[in-house]
């Protein structure tokens, strides 16, 4: 459920909210039509990262989304009930009890990437993709991701979660959940819950600005390195979340410092002997999700037991004092209204006492 499994052959530049697979337009029409989006009418349309424009003439009614991260946003939006299927679905607990249980009667299209014929066959009208690219299909031996003209021909619009799909091109690192929150705006306007999205963003807001208003005067000297353990990555070879991508914006707004934040993109693979350069203050347990409390307790305690046995990490400062934070990797790496709620959680953690 990432942009370098699938995503790292994809060319995109940013453009605008969200960006789409499939439409037209000029950029003055998407411009006009956004304009429209803010003051709560049809058409609404959405930009791709490179400008190109899909517009909407009224809410879709039957949603497709690719993984879990679409679905949640929707679920939060209350357009739940339009949902027609996902890919990588939630575990059950995952979300809050009243989200969980309608998140749990979701069609699930693929546990992982979405067949190809199950989505073109799915009869949705809109299909939401968390990344820029689903080269994926193809090697997972499902089929090939549809083509534009495919799923124009079953009458899909395709539009991405821009704040991941053109994340590894962006033109500066990302600090803040500015893009992330213009993708509940956006996906509000398309949805026609542009209320409820002004409520989620603004909530999301209160409570990074308490954060920032607690930690944000400590010299950057003084602010603790931070490590995100992609443990689902694989071992051999750590894979670090780079300065465009979203856990380096969670990470910053915490008051720590990545110590990947000078690596231009969203990932890169390493070395271990470059993280025992950098040798962190703090470590995060990055698992994904695997079903249920008692599963990904289990999986953090693979992670740090291995970081705790393998030769090559034992020495780690972080290692060495228990310094772990196990926080999913979801709410860290994908947009996400959790993405507010784990920079709260890691402040909390690193600052205790100053952050309430």
């Amino acid at each position: 459920m990432r942009s370098r499994v699938w995503g790292s052959t994809a060319a995109v530049v940013l453009g605008g909210l969200l960006a789409t697979g499939c439409g037209g337009g000029t950029d003055k029409t998407s411009d006009e039509n956004a304009g429209r989006a803010v003051t709560g009418g049809y058409p609404v349309s959405v930009t791709d990262c490179a400008g190109a424009g899909t517009t909407f003439s009224g809410a879709p009614r039957k949603i497709v989304t690719s993984n879990a991260s679409g679905l949640e946003l929707l679920l939060r939006l209350g357009a739940g009930d339009r949902v027609v299927g996902t890919g990588f679905p939630p575990g059950k607990g995952t979300l809050p009890a009243a989200l969980d249980a309608q998140a749990q009667q979701v069609k699930v299209l693929g546990r992982s990437v979405i067949p190809k014929e199950k989505l073109l066959g799915s009869g949705a009208d809109l299909y939401i993709d968390t990344f820029a690219s689903m080269g994926g299909m193809g090697g997972s031996g499902m089929g090939d991701a549809p083509t534009a003209e495919e799923f124009e021909a079953a009458g899909i619009k395709h539009i991405y979660l821009k704040s991941t799909a053109c994340a590894a091109h962006g033109d500066a690192p990302v600090t803040d959940l500015s893009a992330v929150e213009a993708d509940i705006t956006s996906l509000g306007a398309v949805t026609g819950t542009r209320a409820k999205a002004t409520e989620l963003v603004a909530g999301m807001k209160k409570k990074v600005d308490a954060v920032h208003e607690a930690i944000g005067g400590t010299p950057e000297g003084k602010r603790p390195t931070y490590f995100f353990f992609d443990y689902d990555a694989g071992t051999k070879q750590p894979t670090v979340t780079c300065n465009r991508q979203i856990a380096n914006a969670v990470i910053t707004l915490a008051g720590a410092r990545n110590v990947f934040a000078d690596c231009d993109g969203d990932y890169r693979q390493v070395g271990w002997e470059d993280v025992i350069a950098k040798n962190p203050d703090w470590i995060q347990l990055g698992v994904r999700d695997r079903g249920g409390e008692e599963a990904n307790d289990k999986a953090f305690d693979e992670a740090e037991r291995w970081l705790r046995s393998n030769p090559a990490t034992k020495g780690l400062k972080a290692v060495r004092i228990g310094h772990f934070l196990r926080i999913g990797s979801e709410r860290t790496t994908i947009a996400s209204v959790a993405n507010a709620d784990t920079v709260e959680a890691i402040a909390k953690t690193l600052y205790p006492g100053e952050v309430g």
